[in-house]
């Protein structure tokens, strides 16, 4: 293996490794306040819908219920304080027994 892409290699995992170590070092002992805790919960919520949501939108199926069924279910698991994981799963399940059905 040639030493640029050993070197590359290791750039790209201090890159990737920084921004996640660095939260840990600067907040090590403190808390944050309620209303960034609120925001910071949510993240994966709003990440997971801007991947989704354009999707739904263009979807390449003939049928559109799939899509507007697929994001009504995982709206409504989220909604109830489903955790990420769930919501994906819970919506896979919904989507594979609506094609099943039909």
């Amino acid at each position: 293996m040639r030493s640029e892409i050993v070197w590359m290699i290791i750039g790209m995992g201090l890159v990737t490794y920084i921004p996640r170590m660095l939260p840990f070092v600067l907040f090590k002992g403190k808390e944050l306040p309620p209303f960034i805790q609120g925001v910071l919960k949510n993240v994966p919520y709003a990440t997971l819908g801007a991947l989704i949501f354009p999707a739904i939108i263009f979807i390449q199926k003939d049928d559109i219920w799939y899509g507007v069924l697929g994001a009504a279910a995982a709206f409504i698991a989220a909604y109830l304080g489903a955790n990420v994981i769930v919501v994906v799963l819970g919506s896979i399940a919904v989507l594979a027994l609506y094609s099943f059905l039909l």
